[in-house]
């Protein structure tokens, strides 16, 4: 018990202590930021390559569930048609495409 009452803290020790406790939360933010941040904007730019080699006749498959062919593209919407009978024509935004399909690929 005496052991734990000598060990007393050196005030010529606070300098140190700052030091590694910012660098510490250096290593931390650097860690945060490689493994939320980084996937997340490759995800983004992952998105904006899929959605910019959009072609019309492309099957695509919407964030409701839903898989169409793309008949129209515009600026920032497209037209989608859906279901076999060939009636169902829905504009929608591009953000609102999940996956592309081109009709060469399995």
């Amino acid at each position: 018990m005496g052991i734990l009452l000598d060990a007393a803290p050196d005030p010529a020790a606070g300098g140190i202590s700052l030091i590694s406790m910012v660098l510490m939360y250096a290593v931390v933010i650097g860690a945060m930021w490689f493994f939320l941040m980084r996937p997340q904007s490759k995800e983004k730019k992952r998105v904006a390559a899929m959605i910019s080699a959009l072609e019309i006749g492309d099957c695509v498959l919407t964030t409701s569930g839903f898989y169409g062919i793309v008949i129209d593209i515009n600026d920032d919407m497209v037209i989608v048609e859906f279901g076999s009978n060939k009636n169902c024509r829905i504009p929608m935004e591009k953000s609102a495409i999940n996956r592309v399909e081109k009709p060469g690929e399995n």
